[in-house]
Order: C-alpha cells, then sequence, then structure tokens
C-alpha cells in the first residue's frame, strides 16, 4: 500500500471530534476516497518508527535537524514499509520514501550494507539518529484535483505514542496524544485551492504547526515541562 504522497504545501488544524466528524462527512460529499484505504471506504492505520539523537536534536530543531525527520512507516500490519525523510524548508514539504519489506527493517542500523535503503541508513548513522518513539494513528483519506495539481485531505484521530529503544515496531500500550482532538492535514501543491478556502471558511479553522511527533515525545515525558511549546512546530 503507497496512499498517495508528495505535496508541496500542507496545512494542518487541530479539531475537536465533533467539527473533525463534519469536516469528515463534507469530505466525502467533495472529494473522492484514497484508492489505497483499507478500513471502510477511506481509512487505514498508519504507524511511524521516529528516529532523534540522544540529546533530541530532532524534537528541539537544531541546526540541520530542524528541518528533516526520519521514520520508518507502515501501513495497516502489512509486510511492506517504507522509510521516509520529511524535509520542511520555507513552508515547502517535500519527502523522499523508498519501499523495504518488514524483514529488511534492521539493515537501517547497516550503513555499508549496499540495498536500496541504503540511503536512509547513511543518514541515521551519519546524524546519530536512534529509535525514540512510535507513532500511531486511524487516518481518513480523501482525494481530489485543482486547477494546479492533486490536492488531499487526511483526518488523523486515536493518535497513540510509545517509546521505543530499538528499530521494531511494537504492541505495546502507548499514551493518548492530543486527546479529543484530531488532526486534519490539506496538502496541495502552489496556492491554496478553491475547495479548500471554501473548507476553512465554512467551518472557521484557523491553521496551525503541529508535529505528531513533538506531540508524542512531550506526552511520553521524555522531555521536561518547560519545553512542551515544543510541540507546536511541524
Amino acid at each position: 500500500m503507497q496512499p498517495a504522497g508528495n505535496f508541496a504545501k500542507e496545512l494542518k488544524f487541530a479539531l475537536d471530534t465533533d467539527t473533525a466528524a463534519a469536516v469528515r462527512e463534507w469530505a466525502r460529499i467533495e472529494l473522492i476516497p484514497d484508492p489505497h484505504a483499507a478500513d471502510g471506504e477511506d481509512g487505514y492505520r498508519t504507524t511511524s518508527l521516529y528516529f532523534d539523537t540522544q540529546d533530541l536534536d530532532v524534537f528541539f530543531r537544531r541546526q540541520s535537524n530542524g528541518r528533516a525527520k526520519f521514520r520508518i512507516r507502515r501501513y495497516n500490519n502489512e509486510p511492506v514499509l517504507f522509510v521516509e525523510r520529511k524535509l520542511k524548508r520555507t513552508g515547502l514539504v517535500a519527502k523522499r520514501r523508498t519501499e523495504i519489506t518488514l524483514d529488511e527493517i534492521d539493515r537501517v542500523l547497516d550503513a555499508d550494507l549496499d540495498w536500496p535503503g541504503r540511503w536512509f541508513a547513511r543518514r541515521l548513522s551519519h546524524r546519530q539518529l536512534r529509535p525514540v518513539c512510535q507513532i500511531e494513528y486511524r487516518r481518513t483519506a480523501r482525494l481530489g484535483m485543482s486547477s494546479t495539481g492533486p490536492l488531499r485531505l487526511t483526518i488523523d484521530r486515536d493518535i497513540v505514542a510509545t517509546p521505543i529503544s530499538a528499530v521494531g515496531f511494537t504492541s505495546h500500550s502507548g499514551v493518548e496524544v492530543l486527546s479529543g482532538r484530531e488532526v486534519l492535514e490539506l496538502k496541495y501543491r502552489v496556492h491554496v485551492p478553491p475547495l479548500f478556502k471554501r473548507l476553512i471558511e465554512e467551518f472557521n479553522l484557523e491553521p496551525r504547526a503541529i508535529s505528531k511527533y513533538r506531540m508524542g515525545v512531550a506526552a511520553l515525558g521524555l522531555v521536561g515541562d518547560s519545553d512542551e511549546a515544543m510541540i507546536i512546530n511541524a
């Protein structure tokens, strides 16, 4: 499974459950379902392993670590995984991802091994990144088209963070993140399309920078109380 990917820009919103339900129904009228969805007509479960340095330089956005996140992503319980780098700079988002299998997951610790995910392993090694937490959530995804290209709407709910210390997915109980709220993301090319402008106006939405990784780190108590402001920045 590989849901529709790379978009140049994105807007994020934190919604209460009632508003999220209303936006979900709006999207089901205005947009088509993600053809890769497996949970009903437009949903699937996403699980990601996030990496950071010993000093959490990614979390604190120190130097070049502030612009890139490295993660391993899995959809539902499929044996196919994706190693990813998400790079954000001056409001633009770019992703690089490579498909691997669950059996290959240990290779991300070997920067010298010649395989498709070598670029990811080399960056983990160069940046001294280690597994920090697993973020899991249920996603609704709808797709559309605008005059400037494709667009995508997702709503994430039941977000759970679990600490990890090894490269591997865990079934251990985690900590709920953003309790009572859901995360809406609007992804598009160039300019906010008229359809999304109408959505924002109709539901009186206010965009904000949201990072599920940073919220997860804070929820797990991996940083001090004074650092909680860092969860707001994608």
